[in-house]
């Protein structure tokens, strides 16, 4: 709150007519990776945030249990500004109406680029490989198309692969930090893979969300292909995680044929000359810093979990 010093010593708020009004942001898939990042952002540089979940997702509040408090608790600290609602997308025609009065910013995907050779920019035509990047293209092309039809302020972050400890257990680098962790502890003994040699663009999902932060604060909208400019192969990946937890990934990968895709995307490495010049953006967490986070985290989380095991409350399975 704003307050200015009168003769007496004593501090007068400002009527609320006359404060600078508070930034809002609608957050959708608030309880994912990149949400709940994007989250405590937007909370740290004075945002109310709403979040959009599903009813499937009621209780998948996990990675935002740390800073959302339940409305009808009696906290000891204020709340941060943060909403959750539950969202039935539906019927749109409630956000399309939205979009007249929001800056939005619609996350693309890497994997859009399919087979075109890298290094991947703006510029760079897509061949997408898959349902899920064919879908990423038409939402990309919808946005290139609202802001050109309607003037909207909407930008298309094409963000490269951005992982973290609250990746979801079906991506391969969060599959590969999680058995790490259980079979540090003894809990598991082996993982099953594809192909070794995808090589990817991977960084942190908490420096990416700030990218996507600020193509907002620009003067015009466009599109920015968010990346490290590093690409690392899945087998580079087991090197780095089993090696700093002193294992041999040799000893413990198995690879099975029905993990590999049917169009594969060999190679994907971004080009973020734009968004590090127009934006002033920059990764701060390497490649080898990334994993380690990962780890850590996937080793204390496993510690738990053989607590549970040895407890006789859980079974061990292995991991598929």
């Amino acid at each position: 709150m704003a307050a200015e010093q009168h003769t007496n010593g004593e501090p007068a708020a400002v009527p609320r007519s006359l404060a600078p009004p508070r930034k809002v942001a609608l957050v959708t898939g608030i309880t994912g990776q990149d949400g709940s990042y994007l989250t405590e952002l937007l909370l740290g540089k004075g945002y109310e945030v709403h979040g959009l979940i599903r009813r499937s997702s009621n209780f998948n509040t996990q990675r935002l249990d740390h800073i959302y408090h339940d409305p009808h608790s009696q906290p000891s600290t204020p709340r941060p500004p943060m909403r959750l609602h539950y969202a039935d997308l539906s019927d749109s025609s409630s956000l399309r109406r939205a979009l007249d009065h929001i800056l939005p910013d619609e996350a693309g995907s890497s994997e859009m680029f399919g087979s075109t050779p890298p290094p991947q920019n703006e510029a760079s035509p897509f061949h997408p490989r898959s349902p899920y990047a064919a879908a990423k293209v038409a939402a990309h092309w919808y946005t290139v198309n609202y802001r050109e039809a309607y003037g909207l302020f909407a930008c298309n972050g094409v963000l490269f692969n951005h992982e973290s400890p609250r990746r979801g257990e079906n991506f391969v680098t969060r599959k590969i930090t999680r058995a790490v962790g259980r079979i540090k502890v003894g809990l598991q003994t082996k993982v099953f893979l594809g192909n070794l040699s995808a090589a990817r663009d991977w960084g942190f999902a908490g420096d990416y969300v700030e990218a996507m932060w600020r193509m907002l604060q620009q003067d015009q909208p466009g599109d920015y292909v968010v990346a490290t400019e590093e690409s690392h192969t899945v087998e580079e990946f087991l090197q780095a995680a089993f090696g700093y937890a002193g294992l041999n990934w040799k000893d413990h990968v198995v690879i099975d044929k029905k993990y590999f895709r049917p169009a594969e995307v060999d190679s994907l490495q971004g080009d973020a000359t734009k968004t590090r010049k127009e934006l002033g953006w920059k990764p701060k967490v390497g490649f080898q810093q990334l994993v380690e986070m990962m780890v850590d985290h996937d080793i204390e989380l496993a510690k738990k979990e053989k607590v549970l095991v040895d407890a006789g409350y859980r079974d061990a399975k292995q991991q598929p």
